[in-house]
């Protein structure tokens, strides 16, 4: 008599390995856009080019007729921040660190990072890859107010802050020239901006060079051309440091804020009136920051072009184009980029000092050559 399986036995299980389909599943969820990734190399891009620009104050503050160790510019930097560190064994040493070149070099990474985050900014309101912040006619302007100052003592009551001061009030001068004119017609277009910009600058160009001509003043025109070709040189502890520094900080602040609408603006003015944003005032704002870190920078250091076309583009082959990243990756390598400029610039021509706008224009020109050709070849 056969007997049959109890009742309560059960069939073989599945596989202990195999999961209910209904089960939640654990863990991350799949990047397939690359979303997070690109967010982490951005990231770490940013802590790069941070830490090199640390790395190369410190280091660029050595370099010059009077090489200093990194660790000696360390020792007095520290001193004089009142930590408890020895002062240097040479007081000359000491004047040489902290009373010229930490000015400069601070001076040179707050100008860089204000020609390129001013650059990436009016990038995007133009939609213009080939736009700087020289274009808007700053840099004529600037050259004016420094001309008369010099050549003619407009200003003098202001000493040895004339030439700045006068480069300053010309600068945001010839940015509200700008904005009047493009604003004539009723509406702040990106095509008006540009040509405002371009014939402003040129009549101011024109203006600084009736300037130096009608001055009996030789070494006073050889003083305005050397500032016209940019210089770090007249760097001190001063006010038009830190105005420079602030402009440096505030508008990378203030440009970060409104990444969100530069992106609209670089994509068309319909998608920005689409996302419910004002094209014009937009541009009015994001003019205002840009003129003042564009004066600010012509102030403390003359005319120095390119960085503000060049370091832009740069920038976005490293991080994209989003200006949530591509705003401080621009400051940041615009501020590396010009500090090396300017070392290179004091020890290439000893005992003579380089203007480092003259260095600057040769490493930018054939970039926008082929940028220019990039582009082209684009559209075909």
């Amino acid at each position: 008599m056969t007997s049959s399986a109890p009742a309560s036995a059960t069939p073989a299980s599945a596989p202990a390995d195999t999961a209910p389909a209904d089960r939640p599943a654990t863990g991350p969820a799949p990047d397939a856009l690359g979303v997070r990734s690109r967010a982490r190399r951005s990231a770490l891009l940013l802590a790069v080019l941070a830490v090199a620009g640390l790395a190369s104050i410190v280091l660029c503050v050595g370099i010059g007729p009077v090489p200093i160790p990194a660790g000696t510019t360390v020792q007095v930097i520290a001193h004089h921040l009142g930590l408890p560190v020895p002062a240097a064994r040479e007081a000359s040493v000491d004047s040489i660190v902290w009373d010229v070149r930490v000015p400069r070099v601070l001076m040179g990474a707050a100008v860089g990072a204000c020609l390129a985050l001013s650059g990436a900014a009016l990038q995007a309101m133009v939609r213009n890859m080939l736009a700087d912040p020289y274009i808007l006619g700053v840099s004529g302007g600037a050259s004016t107010g420094a001309a008369a100052a010099t050549l003619f003592g407009v200003g003098a009551a202001l000493g040895d802050y004339a030439q700045s001061a006068l480069a300053f009030l010309g600068a945001l001068g010839a940015a509200l020239l700008v904005f009047l004119i493009a604003r004539a017609g009723g509406r702040v277009t990106s095509l008006r901006l540009l040509l405002s910009g371009v014939a402003v600058g040129y009549a101011l160009t024109a203006l600084t060079n009736l300037l130096i001509f009608s001055s009996d003043s030789a070494e006073g025109s050889r003083s305005v051309m050397f500032w016209m070709l940019g210089s770090l040189s007249l760097a001190r502890w001063n006010a038009f440091l830190w105005v420079a520094l602030v402009a440096a900080v505030l508008g990378a602040i203030v440009l970060l804020a409104g990444a969100r609408v530069l992106d609209a603006l670089s994509a068309g003015d319909e998608i920005a009136h689409g996302l419910g944003i004002h094209p014009d005032r937009a541009r009015i704002g994001f003019l205002l920051v840009v003129s003042l870190c564009t004066a600010a920078a012509v102030a403390g250091a003359g005319s120095i072009g390119f960085v503000g076309l060049v370091i832009p583009h740069l920038a976005r082959r490293l991080v994209g184009a989003r200006h949530r990243v591509l705003i401080p990756a621009s400051a940041l390598l615009g501020g590396l980029f010009l500090l090396w400029a300017d070392a290179f610039a004091r020890v290439v021509m000893q005992p003579r000092e380089l203007p480092i706008g003259v260095l600057t224009a040769a490493i930018g020109a054939p970039f926008l050559l082929i940028l220019v050709r990039r582009l082209y070849a684009r559209q075909r």
